[in-house]
């Protein structure tokens, strides 16, 4: 779950994302995806859906924040000496559906983090996410859109919105009132964090755009919309996240906490490396 730091961003045109996106069919594979890389509640896995065990293994590895990032180098999709070249108008579908099969990730989230990688390489070169750090934290929300046996559809939507608790003030939870009329939440009375990467309306008012750029309104419960909201706060302050600093600073704005931040690693880090092939 995420909440607005102090410093204030300017969303990039929707028109320059839109225009990416839609070339992705033709750039993806030209573009090395690098793999590797809020203070928030500590209750990000109390929902109204309850998580389950997630399907793929990651071992918990014992890090010490800022010591280290996900490696850069890994887990970079395939790339095709001349777009188009695979015969498919989808080459980032393809290794999305290909990387799926291994790592038990819906390839439709796949695709939503590597998209959001992509937008960023334009939008902030220097922050240098990476669609597996976004994987990380996706696992850890909500199982990326799949938690309490929800799916997640082709059009990046879970099958039932997934809505967290009432941010009430009881024990071990933060008083947050609504700030949306409910608009996001359904709730008029405290704000609650929604969708696969659990924003509080505060925040995803502030770091949301559309990605494929409709200019329809972004929507929390849309996966391609939540990576790169979730991208653009991880990236907010200048942050490098190839760096074991910047990647750290990032990681304890999304969740100040270092079991979470960890966790995120383990995951990023075994993404990744599952990509290598």
């Amino acid at each position: 779950m995420v909440v607005p730091p102090p410093e204030k961003t300017t969303p990039p045109p929707r028109g320059r994302i839109g225009n990416l996106v839609g070339r992705l069919a033709l750039v993806a594979l030209l573009l090395a995806v690098v793999a590797g890389g809020a203070w928030a509640l500590s209750v990000l896995n109390r929902r109204e859906v309850q998580a389950t065990d997630p399907p793929f293994p990651v071992p918990f590895q014992e890090v010490e924040p800022g010591s280290a990032a996900p490696d850069p180098s890994a887990g970079v999709p395939p790339q095709a000496s001349e777009a188009g070249q695979t015969g498919s108008a989808e080459p980032l579908t393809a290794w999305s559906v290909a990387l799926s099969a291994k790592i038990d990730v819906p390839a439709r989230a796949l695709r939503a983090y590597a998209t959001a990688d992509l937008v960023m390489r334009s939008d902030q070169p220097a922050c240098r996410i990476s669609w597996a750090t976004l994987a990380g934290i996706g696992r850890i929300e909500s199982h990326h859109g799949t938690i309490g046996g929800l799916r997640l559809g082709e059009d990046g939507r879970p099958s039932k919105p997934i809505i967290g608790i009432p941010l009430d003030g009881s024990p071990g939870v933060k008083a947050i009132p609504d700030s949306d009329g409910g608009a996001l939440d359904k709730d008029t009375t405290w704000d609650r964090a929604v969708g696969p990467m659990q924003f509080i309306p505060t925040t995803w008012a502030r770091y949301a755009v559309r990605a494929n750029g409709d200019g329809t309104p972004p929507d929390p419960q849309n996966i391609d919309d939540a990576a790169l909201a979730a991208a653009r706060y991880l990236c907010s302050g200048g942050r490098d996240l190839a760096t074991g600093e910047g990647w750290w600073a990032a990681v304890m704005a999304y969740n100040n906490s270092v079991e979470y931040g960890q966790n995120v690693f383990s995951g990023a880090d075994a993404y990744a490396r599952a990509g290598q092939g």
